[in-house]
């Protein structure tokens, strides 16, 4: 059983699967439970299909709970009607933590990957780890002698599934010619996130810093990337209201779906929303700031609980400031425009993929699935004997 609920944990359960077969091919393998559609591509039979369970903030949450709870449960049913070999949890902790315990409890061995983020909040959980997982398998670094500290041994440090495995299609100058682009002039991409909630929020401070530069430097061109889970249309949307305002949007400026690493790749610099697309573009060497802005009810009860420095993923595996940070009411157009016409700056553009270069090899060169698969595999072999 693989249960993922978001588009990355959704992603990186596909290539698992695939790890798995390829490790084993003369090995029959079923895999069954909550899929995005990367692991349903994958050949994973959907009990539940986590499309629309991917929200955030306490109002969403409350709204959706039937959803989460009928999920569970299906889920719960599922497992114990066929009693798995073992239960692969892929992130998604407020709901898969919750599931652990239950089925745990019942006698099925828990695999849990990609370690919940306890170093961040809520690291009283640990205990559950403990408890509930019989294997944890963690992609940062610093994550394995975390849980040591803690007494937690059973934790393996696989790398993260990212690394050696993003890449372009797509270079400048093809990427710049396809969506007609001038590849000789500075490239900004701006990367609102792929929950609605979020590009409600972070597009039009994003468009507004745009305007702003495009006012001071006419040449930047800009391009919207749009999230797997989101549409061209509701982006187009939110431009359109952010035409009326009184600062008039740049004239280039394109919006772009299903090309999030070819745009990064091609941009001198971007504006990204924290999570997962800042450590592609890390990978990619793209120079970056990473933002956010929540709710005020949401930034002040769930921000209270984070323990960390830093928000960004590049930033916290780098244990520093690799990126600039604009959280919340930092995150406005001028702040964001001074920022990103700062790394436009060639010397300051040249430091700063030096410096992302310098953090991405901190996470190994690639096969994080593949090494995943070999511990799962190991302790199948194990628990049988």
């Amino acid at each position: 059983m693989i249960v993922a609920g978001e588009a990355s944990g959704d992603a990186h359960a596909a290539a698992l699967v695939d790890a798995l077969r390829k490790a084993q091919p003369q090995t029959k393998f079923e895999f069954f439970g909550a899929t995005g559609p990367s692991a349903r591509a994958a050949g994973v039979e959907p009990i539940v299909r986590s499309d629309d369970l991917a929200i955030l903030g306490l109002l969403e949450i409350g709204r959706a709970l039937p959803k989460f709870w009928k999920a569970y449960k299906l889920l719960k049913q599922a497992a114990i009607e066929r009693q798995p070999d073992a239960v692969i949890l892929v992130d998604w902790p407020d709901f898969n933590l919750k599931l652990a315990r239950a089925l745990h409890r019942r006698g099925l061995k828990i695999i849990y990957y990609i370690s919940p983020q306890l170093w961040a909040w809520r690291s009283y959980r640990a205990r559950n780890i403990q408890r509930d997982v019989d294997l944890l398998l963690s992609i940062l670094p610093f994550e394995k002698s975390w849980y040591a500290d803690r007494g937690i041994e059973h934790v393996e440090y696989v790398g993260h599934p990212l690394a050696g495995e993003v890449h372009a299609v797509l270079d400048r100058v093809e990427f710049c010619r396809e969506i007609k682009l001038d590849s000789r002039l500075p490239v900004v991409s701006l990367l609102p996130g792929s929950r609605w909630k979020e590009v409600e929020r972070i597009l039009p401070p994003m468009l507004e810093a745009a305007a702003l530069i495009a006012a001071r430097r006419p040449e930047v061109q800009f391009v919207v990337v749009v999230a797997p889970s989101r549409t061209s249309e509701e982006i187009r949307d939110i431009v359109r209201t952010q035409r009326a305002a009184p600062l008039p949007l740049p004239s280039c400026l394109h919006i772009v779906a299903g090309q999030s690493r070819e745009a990064l790749a091609a941009s001198d610099v971007a504006a990204i929303a924290s999570g997962t697309a800042t450590l592609e573009a890390a990978l990619l060497g793209t120079p970056m700031v990473v933002v956010y802005k929540e709710s005020t009810i949401n930034w002040h009860i769930l921000g209270s609980l984070i323990y960390v420095e830093h928000y960004g993923l590049v930033n916290l595996i780098a244990g520093e400031r690799a990126a600039t940070e604009l959280m919340q009411d930092d995150l406005t157009g001028e702040r964001l425009a001074n920022e990103l016409l700062s790394l436009l700056d060639e010397k300051r553009n040249q430091d700063a993929r030096a410096r992302l270069r310098d953090v991405t090899d901190e996470l190994g060169e690639g096969g994080a699935s593949e090494r995943a698969a070999e511990h799962i595999l190991d302790a199948l072999d194990g628990w049988k004997l």
